[in-house]
C-alpha cells in the first residue's frame, strides 16, 4: 500500500493539498479557493473562518483522491500574515497578508533611522517593510488601541489553522522568522523589535521547530484523531524544499505575478546593506534571498494599457532584439521590495523615443524585472553564499521571452522542474523528515530532477550586465527626488 504525507499550502488566494509519497511525487491534488478583499488604504486581507473552511474541504477532497495510508499532514503557508485573537481563540480581525501595506508610514518612519533598521533586520533576518508583522502590529497599537486591549493573542493565519485543528496555538521558526520580530541567531522572539510593535512575548505563540509534531482532534477531514500535524513552516523556504534547491549552491527561483529568488545555507545572516531576507527552515538550514513585487503583473499591465491579450504581446515583444533598442525600465509598478524594501518607488521608462512602441517598451518591462532579480542574486552573493544551479518554477517561464531574459540577466543557465506545487511538496517532504522516514533534508535534492534547462544569450547577458549599475543610480536618484 502507497504511503503519503499531505502536504497542506495555506496561499493568499487558495488552499492546496497535495499528497506526496516518500520519493516526492504527487499522487492526488486538491485546491478550494477564497478571496484576498483589497481596501483603499493598503487593505489586503483574509477571511481566516473561509481559509479553514477551505483548508478542512481541500483535505477532505484530497483524501478521498488518495490510494493508500495517510501517515501525516504537514503544513505551509504564505508568510508575514497577522490576526488578533481573543481569549477563546477565536479572530477578532480579519488576516491581513503579506500584501497588505497600511503601515507603510510606519515602516518609513522607522526605516528613517538607518542604524535601527539595519539593526532590526540584522538580528531578525526581516527587513522593515509593511509586508512585516512587526510594522503591522505597530499600526494597529498606534490606530486601534482599544482593539490592542482586547487582544489576547496575535498569530499568523496558519497558527490559527493549525490550533483548530490540533488544539495548540503554535508558530515555528520558520513563518516566526518572517514576522521581523524574531531573533534568528538565538531562535527566541527579538524584544525590541516587540517593544516596537508593543506586544509581550506572552501575546505571541509559542515558539518550535518546524519539524515539530502535533496531534490531530476532533474529526477533520474523515482523518483520525491522532494523526501527527507537522508544524511545517513559510511557502517560500519549503518551496526550495520542494524543488530540490537545499544544498550549498542551489537556488530556487520562482516567477509568477511577482518573483522570489532564494538560496539554503547552514547559518543565518544577511548582507551590510540590509538587501536580502534570511528565513528559518528546518534542521539548522537558513533560506537567504528576496522577494520582488514586480514579475509577470508587468505583461499584465502591458496588455491592459495597449489592449491586446498577453500572449499576443509576449509575442511580438520576443521578435524585438535584446536591449529593447535603448530603452530601460525600472518595473516599480507595485512598489519594491527585494533588495530595496522601498513601498514608494514607481515605474519608470528612461530613453523613451517616439519610436519605441509597445512591443519595445513591453520588452523594457520585462527585462527590468530581469535586472532586479539579477541585483537579487547580486545581493545574496554579497552576503556570502555561492549560486552555481538556479533551479526554476512558475507561469511566467510558459513564455519564452521571459525564460531567455531571466536567464541572460542572471548570466547562468536556468533549469526548470515539473509542476506548481513547490511549497506543497516541500511541506510534506519535511513531514517525512519530522516522521524520520527521509534521512536529511539534502536527501530532496535527489528527489527533484530538472526536466529542462535553458542557456543565457552571452550578448544578451554583457548589455544588461554592463546596465545595471545605471539602473540602481536611477533609482537612488528617482529616491531623492521623492524626499
Amino acid at each position: 500500500m502507497t504511503e503519503v504525507v499531505l502536504g497542506v499550502d495555506l496561499g493568499t488566494t487558495a488552499t492546496k493539498v497535495v499528497a506526496t509519497r516518500l520519493d516526492g511525487r504527487v499522487v492526488a491534488t486538491a485546491e478550494q479557493g477564497y478571496p484576498l478583499q483589497t481596501g483603499e488604504h493598503g487593505e489586503a486581507v483574509q477571511d481566516p473562518q473561509s481559509v479553514l473552511a477551505a483548508a478542512a474541504k481541500a483535505l477532505a477532497e484530497c483524501v478521498e483522491r488518495t490510494e493508500g495510508g495517510i501517515c501525516a499532514l504537514s503544513f505551509s503557508s504564505a508568510m508575514h500574515t497577522l490576526l488578533a485573537l481573543d481569549r477563546d481563540g477565536e479572530p477578532l480581525t480579519l488576516a491581513l497578508s503579506w500584501a497588505d501595506h497600511r503601515a507603510a508610514d510606519i515602516a518609513k518612519r522607522l526605516r528613517a533611522d538607518e542604524e535601527l533598521a539595519l539593526e532590526l533586520h540584522a538580528a531578525t533576518g526581516a527587513p522593515v517593510h509593511p509586508s512585516f508583522p512587526l510594522t503591522k502590529l505597530a499600526w494597529f497599537a498606534e490606530h486601534e488601541p482599544e482593539l490592542c486591549e482586547r487582544a489576547v493573542k496575535w498569530a499568523g493565519l496558519k497558527d490559527y489553522v493549525l490550533a483548530k485543528f490540533t488544539g495548540r496555538l503554535v508558530t515555528e521558526h520558520s513563518n516566526a522568522s518572517g514576522t521581523g520580530m524574531f531573533d534568528m541567531h538565538r531562535l527566541t522572539w527579538h524584544e525590541p523589535a516587540l517593544a516596537i510593535a508593543g506586544v509581550h512575548h506572552d501575546q505571541l505563540p509559542l515558539l518550535v521547530e518546524p519539524t515539530k509534531a502535533l496531534a490531530l482532534t476532533g474529526n477533520i477531514a474523515g482523518l483520525p484523531s491522532g494523526l501527527p500535524v507537522i508544524a511545517g513552516g513559510g511557502d517560500g523556504p519549503l518551496a526550495n524544499l520542494g524543488v530540490g534547491a537545499v544544498r550549498p549552491g542551489m537556488a530556487a527561483l520562482s516567477l509568477g505575478t511577482s518573483g522570489a529568488l532564494r538560496v539554503v545555507r547552514d547559518r543565518p545572516g544577511v548582507d551590510d546593506r540590509g538587501r536580502v531576507f534570511c528565513y528559518a527552515l528546518a534542521d539548522g538550514l537558513w533560506v537567504l534571498g528576496g522577494s520582488v513585487s514586480n514579475g509577470g503583473v508587468v505583461a499584465q499591465w502591458a496588455s491592459e494599457v495597449f489592449g491586446v491579450p498577453v500572449p499576443e504581446l509576449l509575442a511580438e515583444a520576443e521578435a524585438e532584439p535584446p536591449g529593447a533598442a535603448g530603452l530601460l525600465a525600472l518595473p516599480y509598478l507595485l512598489g519594491e521590495r527585494a533588495p530595496w524594501w522601498d513601498p514608494d518607488p514607481r515605474a519608470v521608462l528612461v530613453g523613451l523615443r517616439r519610436e519605441h512602441g509597445r512591443a519595445v517598451i513591453t520588452r523594457a518591462m520585462i527585462e527590468g524585472v530581469g535586472q532586479q532579480l539579477a541585483l537579487v542574486l547580486d545581493a545574496v552573493r554579497d552576503a556570502g553564499a555561492t549560486v552555481h544551479e538556479i533551479r526554476a518554477t512558475g507561469g511566467a517561464f510558459r513564455s519564452p521571452l521571459w525564460t531567455s531574459v531571466i536567464a541572460a540577466a542572471f548570466g547562468q543557465e536556468l533549469s526548470f522542474v515539473d509542476g506548481n506545487e513547490g511549497s506543497g511538496v516541500g511541506a510534506a517532504l519535511l513531514g517525512w523528515r519530522a516522521l524520520g522516514e527521509l534521512p536529511s533534508l539534502d536527501a530532496a535534492a535527489d528527489l527533484v530532477a530538472p526536466v529542462g534547462a535553458v542557456a543565457p544569450d552571452e550578448i544578451a547577458s554583457r548589455r544588461m550586465a554592463r546596465n545595471r549599475p545605471a539602473l540602481e543610480r536611477i533609482y537612488e536618484a528617482l529616491r531623492e527626488l521623492d524626499s
